[in-house]
């Protein structure tokens, strides 16, 4: 699990953890059951405060994003992280909102924006296998 932190955003690292993993899940690179690692562990490859990162695993539980098991340690909620699909719209998004705001300042229409997705898309579907 690669979790990157920066100190000098203006986000608290903790909530930085939180929407880093739950991207993780939504996205479909942490796994249903899968672990995470353990607090301090994961404390030291950041060069942070354990407490930092209980509380990261702690917002996430309540979240229901993962479950944490008295002796073995937190793992991906079993059932499958109840934001998945609202995470995933939500970082859709934040995307489809940065590319309009670019595109009108480079003088694109919505039109052309739809359209230029469109051929985007078929170029980037896959192509069936040649026999």
């Amino acid at each position: 699990m690669q979790i990157h932190i920066s100190p000098t955003d203006g986000i608290p690292i903790y909530f930085q953890i939180v929407n880093q993993v739950k991207y993780l899940v939504a996205s479909g690179r942490l796994q249903a059951g899968e672990e995470l690692p353990p607090i301090r562990t994961l404390a030291e490859q950041l060069l942070i405060n354990p407490n930092t990162v209980a509380r990261a695993y702690r917002e996430l539980e309540l979240a229901g994003v993962v479950t944490k098991r008295r002796t073995t340690g937190t793992y991906v909620s079993g059932a499958g992280s109840p934001l998945a699909r609202r995470e995933r719209l939500r970082i859709l998004t934040e995307r489809i909102d940065a590319l309009l705001a670019e595109a009108r300042q480079m003088g694109f229409d919505i039109d052309e924006v739809i359209a230029l997705l469109q051929q985007r898309d078929q170029i980037m579907q896959p192509r069936p296998q040649e026999k």
